[in-house]
């Protein structure tokens, strides 16, 4: 019997590392629900995850025009403007000018651009730094997503010269 107990505890305890080895750092999970704005049909949905420091984040729009459109992070989780310009600036709790996302000088909403294709569909996947899931000083839960009409440049001052708010979401844990 005593073999049978030392068997079955060590077949548990595998199953239970393997378990964690598919996503030993995945942490909280967001979603966000994207619903157009300024005249726009732009609709998609996000999903963030928490993975070790940085966020990953899933996106699925469409109704986009084609090519390259700013993402970004903004402070408010308020979507209820006919632009979004309740949403406010991007989140920037460093205080710091807007830049690349892979550059240490940029507001922590500064996400990469996502693309839509020739249908206006666009499937998106980054991992970022600088931003967490939570309520923290760099959370954002409780905050919102902004899709914009034109491409980040990466550059202008305070926002990248992307254009109009065509589609926002509100951050929410679940």
């Amino acid at each position: 019997m005593t073999h049978v107990v030392a068997s079955v505890t060590a077949l548990c305890a595998t199953a239970l590392l393997a378990a964690c080895a598919v996503n030993p750092s995945a942490g909280p999970r967001a979603q966000a629900k994207l619903e157009a704005r300024s005249g726009s049909t732009v609709a998609g949905t996000v999903t963030l995850t928490q993975v070790a420091n940085k966020v990953r984040i899933e996106a699925s729009l469409t109704g986009l025009t084609p090519g390259e459109h700013g993402f970004h992070v903004h402070e408010v989780g308020d979507c209820s403007a006919a632009d979004a310009s309740s949403a406010k600036g991007h989140f920037n709790p460093a205080g710091k000018g807007h830049g690349h996302h892979h550059g240490p000088e940029r507001h922590a909403g500064d996400l990469p651009n996502l693309v839509a294709d020739a249908a206006g569909r666009a499937t998106y996947r980054a991992e970022v730094d600088m931003l967490t899931l939570d309520k923290g000083p760099m959370g954002i839960v409780g905050r919102s997503l902004v899709v914009h009409a034109d491409p980040d440049d990466y550059r202008s001052q305070p926002a990248g010269n992307s254009g109009k708010r065509v589609a926002c979401g509100v951050i929410a844990g679940v």
